[in-house]
């Protein structure tokens, strides 16, 4: 999250060491995980928030509600800008993709790979203050979706032609690849490449 909206511990792979005694030299490997869409508890900005009928879809396929007060969560789409600068601040070797599966059954799916600062200059680089990061406008880049239901699927070669562009174009983005993807709630609902 963005300052002062975020939780009081440091959820990076150096907040990791602190928190469990390990020092930081003794990291080789950090395995980052990410969802196929964002979202974002309580206030701040989110750049990506889907507040209509899109939003609520993945709300409730996703069953994204808080687990104790069922407050829904903001959702949107994927954020490459935001979560590229993650992968970079925590050193991120390898990826996990969650809930691929709720990405089924869309038209059109997008993934933010810019941003237009106060409606002018356009940057891939994540904002590091709150007041630019909150006056945004997304980049989009649009690919078709897929109707096949991937729930339960363990081989990449199962997945819709449009899914495996989906992850590709992450990676590349990115510059890391998914090494674990779920397509579903269940432990075995899992592709391992």
């Amino acid at each position: 999250g963005t300052y002062p909206y975020v939780t009081s511990s440091s959820p990076t792979s150096g907040g990791a060491c602190t928190g469990s005694g390990v020092p930081p030299t003794a990291l080789t490997h950090v395995m980052g995980i990410t969802k196929a869409y964002c979202t974002r508890v309580g206030n701040g900005p989110f750049p990506t928030e889907l507040l209509g009928e899109t939003g609520e879809e993945l709300r409730k396929k996703g069953h994204e509600f808080g687990a104790t007060t069922g407050r829904p969560r903001r959702c949107g789409w994927l954020d490459l800008v935001a979560l590229k600068y993650a992968c970079r601040i925590n050193g991120i070797n390898e990826l996990t993709l969650t809930k691929m599966d709720v990405m089924d059954g869309f038209d059109e799916i997008k993934v933010c790979t810019g941003y237009k600062i106060n409606g002018g200059e356009e940057t891939k680089v994540f904002p590091l203050c709150l007041d630019e990061i909150e006056n945004v406008e997304p980049i989009y880049t649009s690919m078709p979706g897929w109707d096949k239901d991937i729930s339960g699927m363990t081989k990449w070669d199962e997945l819709p032609d449009a899914a495996k562009s989906y992850i590709d174009y992450i990676e590349k983005y990115l510059g890391v690849k998914f090494t674990i993807i779920s397509t579903g709630p269940k432990r075995t609902e899992t592709i391992i490449r």
